[in-house]
């Protein structure tokens, strides 16, 4: 099945589906270079999930790395408190409910 990882990003001053949009190639080409297996794309009341499942444990911590990733993460709408990384499958396989994060002490959400 793969390592599972589920980064869920929350509207703010602007629409987390516009964040999507504008990194969603770079995102999933990158993943696909380093041995993502599957990916998907959820959108739901309060932003997207997208989910996404290396071969390998390594191969996602080598993709979080990536500066175009980075930058992703460091654009979304509410880079304080407006993204969850998740080990695991999120809101695909239904496990997961929706939630507006806790505002993080000294920086961005589980990075």
């Amino acid at each position: 099945m793969g390592d599972w990882w589920s980064i869920e990003v929350f509207d703010a001053h602007s629409s987390a589906l516009r964040w999507k949009d504008a990194y969603e190639y770079a995102l999933v080409e990158s993943a696909i270079s380093n041995r993502a297996s599957r990916w998907e794309w959820h959108v739901h009341s309060r932003g997207i999930v997208f989910e996404i499942a290396f071969r390998e444990e390594g191969d996602a911590e080598a993709w979080r790395r990536l500066p175009g990733v980075r930058a992703a993460f460091d654009a979304v709408p509410d880079p304080v408190a407006g993204v969850v990384v998740r080990h695991g499958p999120g809101i695909g396989s239904g496990c997961c409910g929706h939630r507006r994060p806790a505002q993080a002490e000294g920086g961005p959400a589980d990075r």
